[in-house]
């Protein structure tokens, strides 16, 4: 298999620019887009929605899915907000069926950062997660009536949704009791998101996997570090693994990653590919789910403007060069 590591927009484009036009999964195919609400669970506390859209006239039976799980410290956001379903709808539109989903807010009207002991983020990381497995066994339950195939489920996150979808795909006791042992994701694309155990990430649990972060994120790091950079005598002092390690992690086992970093960018991050970015989506989806294509891409965004409250002291040599 062929290897690829990418630096430089231009790079990256040369593989947008060789698709065939016309293409469907690539460029916009269809006009017509059904959307409709179902309730995928209900718990003692919540009844969780999902709003799916499917492109009319795909009359494809194993169209790929797009799962989205939006962010909000678990405390807020909403599936339904205008971006989510633009997002949902620039993916249908190319033929996909896209779909974004509710969750348990958990940690509404409670803080989520030092002050949270880390016990409770690590079980709203699990909790989460384990929502998101119901919502994906509710879409592999109609596998038929939508014409999709529940091999080909990619999903996707933005902040606390990143960490949610990342911990479902590669923490695998999220998923018992709600799928089978041999599920698999077709990819997974995390938004700012972090993983608080990178033992899980092996070349047995690997998947194509797209990840987008800036390296000033104070949040969420970038690379190793605690959540919210939480110092090691406070209640919240939980250490991640962000977007570069994870893509490191994966390189190591000679697995498929697809890393956008932001120089000196923060949280924002997190938000970026459902809209300007979000042709690094489309690329990802089209090549590395769709195609099957083996890569391993680092794609810099380089912005000059160091952020003066940056608490990540990691200096990139591919941002600095």
């Amino acid at each position: 298999m062929l290897l690829f590591r990418v630096f430089g927009l231009a790079t990256v484009l040369l593989f947008v620019c060789n698709q065939l036009p016309g293409q469907i999964y690539f460029e916009d195919q269809f006009s017509e887009i059904n959307m409709s609400t179902y309730t995928y669970t209900i718990s003692e506390t919540d009844t969780l929605k999902m709003d799916v859209f499917i492109p009319e006239d795909n009359v494809s039976a194993d169209k790929p899915v797009v799962l989205y799980v939006h962010g909000g410290g678990f405390a807020g956001g909403q599936r339904d907000l205008p971006n989510h379903h633009t997002f949902c709808e620039n993916l249908a539109k190319k033929g996909y069926v896209a779909i974004t989903m509710s969750y348990s807010l958990l940690m509404k009207g409670k803080s989520f950062s030092c002050d949270q002991p880390a016990p409770n983020k690590q079980t709203t990381f699990f909790k989460t997660a384990r929502e998101i497995s119901l919502a994906s066994q509710f879409i592999a339950d109609h596998e038929s009536e939508w014409g999709i195939s529940p091999e080909k489920i990619v999903l996707a996150g933005s902040s606390a949704g990143a960490e949610a979808v990342i911990h479902n795909a590669y923490w695998k006791k999220t998923r018992q009791g709600s799928l089978s042992p041999d599920f698999q994701y077709a990819g997974v694309i995390s938004m700012a998101g972090a993983l608080s155990n990178l033992n899980w990430v092996t070349d047995s649990t690997a998947i194509p996997t797209q990840l987008f972060h800036g390296t000033c994120d104070n949040l969420v790091p970038y690379g190793e570090a605690p959540h919210h950079y939480c110092e090691a005598d406070e209640p919240g002092y939980l250490m991640l693994y962000g977007s570069f390690s994870i893509a490191e992690k994966l390189r190591e086992t000679g697995s498929s990653f697809y890393l956008v970093t932001g120089c000196n960018d923060g949280h924002e991050w997190n938000e970026l590919p459902l809209h300007s970015h979000f042709h690094y989506v489309v690329d990802f989806l089209y090549n590395d789910i769709v195609q099957g294509e083996f890569r391993q891409i680092h794609q810099v965004e380089k912005n000059d403007d160091q952020k003066n409250n940056c608490k990540n002291k990691d200096h990139y040599q591919f941002c600095v060069n």
